[in-house]
């Protein structure tokens, strides 16, 4: 006799898809992500396709129908550590690591007005900072803080212990090993940029106004570190004229060999931000092809009309940097007109390409090919960008298509 519970590996858009999809044909689900929150990547956006809908449009839905459905278990700050079984039956190692916050939290915040200690933020790219104590988010779910231990300035504990009215914190939680039985898996674990450091030629961590598509989506975000001004980190000003270079890391035998989807519609979208902030801002898009497939040859013409683009084909070969103005001269071929040329702008932002989160790790019982995206097996089955580089929408689809999938799975067993 087979399992019929669902295992979904990742809390992202087409993860809380798939759960909820899932848990609504009333079968038991675990749904695990490894971040303090659910929501991924696009909870880090200002807009998504295809609608440019803000993140809070499609999740703050599905964290109701989260939390109205008794069929749903949720852990975060979860990973699995090996998967064992065959379809029907697989027992998956499970870690949860401590919050040090407990659901006594109602996120009131004054923990984190107490707290002293600071650190990068990961969630803004680098881009700010954050508290010892921090709320992921502001639609954090489940809407609880964490507590990062190694971030604690002298005496933060005490007075973070103080503050709180509820006995929300916790310091002595300890990490949690368990196995769960399960009779299909729905992995849907993300991407990942990739490192902008390996493009030694394009000046990311050398220049201040080299930037990543995603750290642009945190500026541009009305919650991100600048409250949704776009500025030039050198300086703070607004950036008239902007550089886009495209397949930055994909496309590329050196890096990623395959196309990243999305890139080229992120940066027409940046461009349309840009738009809105200034008619007059110049968005210049370096690209090798322009690849917006399917239904968004209509935005492209939409950006078109909307933002001052100029095109220009051809890959960049260097950026430099005026040391008096912290301005960058992009220096690439234009093979449409066989010159090279030269183009002095306030900023750069590189379309990074995607590739799946665990790419590099090894889990025991996963099968994965040469690039890290997961290959589909009878009872694990791959959605979104841990299948493939997608759109959310696609990813969506994938989704929905896999819980079809998983269900056939535990019924056959």
């Amino acid at each position: 006799m087979g399992n019929s519970t669902i295992l979904v590996v990742g809390g992202g858009i087409s993860g809380v898809t798939a759960a909820i999809e899932a848990a609504e044909m009333e079968t038991e689900v675990i749904l695990v992500e490894k971040e303090p929150s659910l929501g991924g990547r696009v909870s880090q956006l200002r807009y998504y396709f295809p609608k440019l809908c803000p993140p809070t449009c499609g999740l703050e839905i599905n964290y109701r129908r989260i939390k109205a459905n008794p069929h749903l278990t949720v852990y975060t700050m979860t990973d699995v550590l090996e998967i064992k079984g065959e379809p029907g039956n697989y027992r998956v190692k499970l870690r949860k690591r401590p919050r040090y916050v407990n659901e006594n939290c109602t996120a009131c915040g004054e923990c984190e007005k107490v707290c002293e200690g600071e650190v990068v933020s990961e969630f803004d790219f680098g881009l700010g900072k954050r508290k010892a104590i921090y709320l992921p988010n502001p639609m954090a779910f489940p809407l609880r803080y964490v507590l990062d231990k190694e971030a604690l300035a002298p005496g933060d504990l005490e007075r973070i212990m103080a503050a709180c009215k509820y006995n929300a914190i916790d310091p002595d939680m300890k990490e949690e090993i368990f196995e769960v039985e399960v009779g299909a898996i729905i992995w849907a674990t993300g991407w990942k940029l990739y490192d902008p450091s390996k493009l030694d030629n394009l000046g990311f961590g050398k220049y201040a106004n080299v930037i990543t598509n995603m750290q642009m989506e945190r500026m541009a975000s009305p919650w991100g570190p600048t409250g949704g001004d776009i500025i030039r980190p050198s300086d703070g000003n607004f950036p008239q004229k902007v550089a886009f270079v495209q397949c930055a890391g994909s496309r590329d035998e050196n890096h990623l060999p395959y196309c990243s989807y999305i890139c080229c519609l992120a940066s027409l979208k940046h461009s349309l931000y840009l738009a809105e902030k200034s008619p007059e801002a110049q968005s210049l898009i370096f690209y090798i092809d322009i690849r917006t497939p399917g239904r968004y040859e209509k935005f492209l013409r939409r950006a078109q009309n909307e933002a001052k683009i100029t095109f220009i084909k051809g890959k960049v070969a260097k950026i430099e940097e005026d040391p008096e103005t912290k301005d960058l001269i992009v220096t690439a071929e234009d093979t449409l007109s066989g010159k090279k040329i030269h183009e002095r702008v306030n900023l750069v932002v590189l379309a990074m390409g995607m590739q799946p989160s665990i790419a590099g790790e090894k889990i025991p019982g996963l099968p994965v090919d040469e690039n890290g995206f997961v290959i589909e097996t009878e009872g694990i089955i791959p959605v979104g960008c841990a299948k493939k580089p997608l759109d959310v929408m696609t990813s969506n689809e994938t989704a929905t298509g896999a819980v079809i999938k998983a269900l056939q799975v535990i019924k056959r067993a």
